[in-house]
């Protein structure tokens, strides 16, 4: 064991730039044991991989947040804190709605927003490309898609935000993110009833309307309850994780104009950098799982009922999976990545943050071929479980 690594996902000077220390770890110490915070962490790409394809011995029903992490399994109505069989029935519910077909709808209404938010900043000189951009997208669109009235919107976001709320000391289980949680779960239970009782031609009514054979023969559908659950992690997910891919490649753009000019010249080379750009710097690096079982891995036993993070931010840049992994660079072939999760539990939402994505940095490019970042005003955002920016001022 070597006495000098150390890691943790709350030490903010470790996560200015984590990947030497985390290729430390998949060298030194492929399975990290932390007694401070009573966790082991897994670091390379296929340990990673294969615990995320292993519901049965890593489970998520614990919570999958280090901070909130309980001896006992949660009481919830959110998949992502689900294992299967429950776990099953109802992400067929859920898909039955969330379809390709809605999603691939969007691509107009993304074009029109992105529109909305980047051409009042031509010829400005300069502007927060998370702040007026990279986090106004998401939320503007996923609601679109939920069917959150207009008037509504600004409102959700807000709340959105405050459940991301990070405290110094309890991290994100404090005061002002439960609020938010609970503020914004109780909107999404009255629109809930609202669409049952009048449907309308959204996400949250064809929630409450679809339906799936069980058991005995009959159907089942979407209780409340999990249809409200589902619209919060939608909503709150899909606009945290997009707005700090957004702003990740903003950063490392910068850092690369050689391949941000490529990608300027030739807008099909887009969907790769998307990739790429989640392979390099995750936006959310960290997940937690707890095991069912003693697990035996590279020579360590980690006993059953352990608390386990799956580094996928250090996955990405595992030389046993990527050639050059420190390298970044758009036209990279490779087959796939753990940023989005994999198995069961891989990102339902994973076809619109890509879309939303691939159509953000087209348009950007198209208006603003060249940046720079304003360093010392960018803002890091950091949590147990999410890397990226919260502020990244740009003069262009």
């Amino acid at each position: 064991m070597t006495a000098d690594l150390y890691w943790d996902p709350y030490d903010k000077a470790i996560d200015l730039d984590p990947h030497p220390l985390w290729r430390r770890m998949r060298d030194e110490q492929p399975v990290y044991r932390n007694e401070k915070f009573d966790f082991y962490a897994l670091s390379r790409f296929e340990d990673v991989d294969a615990a995320h394809l292993d519901p049965a011995t890593y489970s998520s029903r614990y919570g999958t947040v280090l901070e909130m992490m309980t001896p006992e399994p949660w009481d919830t109505g959110q998949m992502i804190f689900m294992d299967p069989p429950v776990h099953t029935t109802l992400r067929v519910l859920v898909s039955r709605a969330f379809t390709p077909r809605r999603v691939g709808g969007l691509e107009g209404a993304i074009r029109e927003t992105c529109a909305e938010l980047l051409d009042p900043q031509i010829g400005g000189g300069g502007f927060d490309y998370v702040q007026d951009f990279a986090a106004q997208l998401p939320s503007l669109v996923i609601s679109r898609l939920i069917g959150v009235d207009p008037a509504d919107r600004e409102d959700v976001r807000r709340m959105i935000d405050g459940t991301f709320h990070h405290d110094e000391t309890a991290g994100m289980a404090n005061e002002i993110a439960v609020a938010a949680a609970t503020k914004l779960h109780l909107y999404f239970a009255e629109q809930i009833e609202a669409r049952r009782a009048a449907p309308r031609d959204d996400l949250m009514t064809a929630l409450v309307q679809a339906e799936v054979k069980v058991a005995d023969g009959g159907t089942r559908r979407l209780s409340t309850r999990e249809a409200t659950d589902f619209t919060t992690l939608l909503t709150a997910a899909g606009t945290e994780t997009v707005a700090r891919l957004l702003g990740w490649a903003c950063d490392v753009l910068a850092a690369h104009p050689d391949q941000r000019a490529a990608l300027a010249a030739d807008p099909s080379l887009l969907a790769g950098a998307v990739e790429e750009t989640l392979r390099y710097e995750a936006p959310s690096p960290v997940q937690g799982r707890v095991t069912t079982r003693e697990v035996e891995l590279h020579g360590t036993t980690i006993p059953a009922k352990s608390k386990i993070l799956l580094l996928t931010g250090s996955a990405g840049r595992d030389d046993r999976a990527y050639a050059d992994p420190d390298v970044y660079d758009v036209r990279r072939r490779f087959d796939r990545h753990v940023s989005l999760g994999h198995g069961i539990h891989f990102c339902l939402g994973a076809g619109l943050a890509r879309l939303e994505s691939r159509i953000a940095l087209e348009e950007t490019l198209k208006r603003f071929p060249t940046w720079e970042i304003d360093q010392a005003r960018a803002v890091r955002l950091h949590t147990s479980t999410v890397r990226g920016y919260e502020k990244l001022p740009i003069a262009v």
